[in-house]
């Protein structure tokens, strides 16, 4: 389990029940308040494209040559429109200033990383790759059973499950091709060993290996072509038991591990791809609402229910800002705010009032909000500006004596209709028709 490493992420698949319970466990992971996340993981992201678009390529022209793949080859090409898509909703959706706002964790396999990554790659690795959002919304409430989520949290983890499956699947994209170019490297051996080439059979040539070479993909390939060699007459065969033998291993061993290997890799790669495609039109405003415990506070206690998304959302970012301000944690933030408005008259009673109208001050007073120099000269200019606004509508408008209705405007002689251009425009008081205007 490690940012940058070259292993699929996969665990162990786990109940419902078993990840609540692991999401109890990462949530007493201890979070610093001022650590920035390491940034390498956004330079790791726009490396994953790079990437994932060279095996792309790979890929597409050995299916392209009608030559024999994997099924989870196969699924990556046909559907990598879908994974530049989602590459370029990251890019838009975790600006560098609110990937720096998250909080980030000081231990743990995941040490440096936000606090959100770590809760989408405990639940990318222990379901194999497969989104489903009601064990999604399971795990995230246990999780806060433990330890509540910021609301910039809870807008990262649609962010961060997608970065989770995009590593995963480019960490599969690559032993794909590399397994394939193993095979291909241990064909061309077994040609020279076999003398199935123009030049002669060269059954020492295996002597030029060493052990980094002997991956699982290139022995298992090899074995595959000796197979029906006799040890005896075949030295590579008899080196290459030997070899594995030293690695408490068999050729039997191995081929059934390869086998177990690429069919666990044709899942994932499915599930990776599937759960892409889901995550693309899933409604995640209402997934946030659902497991914010601001939301559901706000619910309980006021009205917030019966408003709409972009109030509610509004009443969200205040707390936010209240809690950064304060140094307060949002749900005590959001709990002074209703017990403010729980306090005072039905004039002031509504939740919206200390959170974002002539409220506020009474709210931050009571938090013990510091109000930055940048807020104190915008409130001063927006404040200025109201008062210069209506100032300036004052003293342009006309006093009711200048007003005079408009020039005579004879409508033609065969027409019984007043004229249009004055008529639909202006009419004098207690007239149906301006003055100057009326038919004779």
């Amino acid at each position: 389990m490690t940012l940058f490493g070259a292993e699929p992420i996969r665990g162990e698949l786990l109940s419902v029940e078993r990840l609540e319970e692991l999401a109890e466990v990462i949530a007493r992971h201890r979070v610093s308040p001022s650590r920035p996340p390491n940034p390498g993981l956004l330079s790791r992201t726009r490396e994953n494209g790079r990437v994932l678009l060279r095996c792309y390529r790979t890929l597409a022209a050995v299916i392209n040559e009608e030559r024999a793949t994997t099924p989870a080859a196969e699924w990556l090409v046909d559907n990598f429109h879908i994974v530049e898509e989602v590459l370029n909703e990251i890019r838009t959706d975790l600006p560098p200033g609110f990937y720096r706002q998250l909080p980030t964790l000081e231990e743990g396999p995941l040490a440096g990383a936000p606090r959100a990554l770590e809760l989408a790659w405990t639940f990318v690795a222990h379901t194999d790759s497969r989104f489903d959002p009601a064990t999604l919304q399971r795990f995230i409430l246990a999780f806060q059973r433990a330890e509540a989520l910021r609301l910039s949290e809870l807008w990262a983890v649609p962010i961060a499950l997608r970065q989770i499956l995009i590593e995963n699947l480019r960490r599969l994209a690559v032993e794909i091709v590399e397994s394939r170019a193993a095979r291909l490297e241990a064909d061309r051996l077994a040609n020279l060993l076999l003398g199935q080439t123009d030049l002669p059979p060269d059954p020492r040539a295996f002597r030029t290996l060493d052990d980094a070479a002997l991956t699982t993909p290139f022995a298992v390939r090899l074995a595959q072509r000796l197979r029906d060699q006799d040890p005896a007459t075949t030295p590579a065969a008899r080196w290459l038991d030997e070899r594995l033998a030293a690695r408490g291993t068999s050729a039997h061993d191995l081929v059934r591990a390869e086998h177990q290997r690429q069919a666990a890799a044709n899942v994932t790669v499915r599930n990776v791809i599937t759960s892409l495609r889901i995550m693309a039109t899933f409604d995640w405003r209402e997934f946030v609402e659902k497991v914010s415990l601001i939301d559901r506070l706000f619910r309980a206690e006021s009205e917030f229910g019966a408003m709409d998304f972009a109030t509610r959302d509004r009443y969200r970012h205040a707390v936010e800002d209240l809690a950064r301000g304060s140094g307060r944690s949002e749900l005590n933030v959001a709990r002074q705010a209703l017990t403010l408005a729980a306090n005072h008259d039905q004039h002031t009673e509504d939740l919206g009032y200390y959170l974002i109208s002539k409220g506020r001050p009474s709210l931050e007073h009571a938090l013990g909000y510091q109000v930055s120099l940048r807020q104190r000269l915008t409130r001063a200019y927006m404040a200025s500006a109201t008062w210069s606004y209506l100032g300036s509508i004052s003293s342009s408008s006309p006093s009711p004596r200048s007003r005079r209705c408009p020039p005579r405007t004879r409508p033609p002689r065969w027409s019984t209709e007043p004229s249009s251009s004055c008529c639909r425009r202006v009419r004098c008081p207690g007239s149906s028709w301006p003055a100057a205007c009326r038919p004779s």
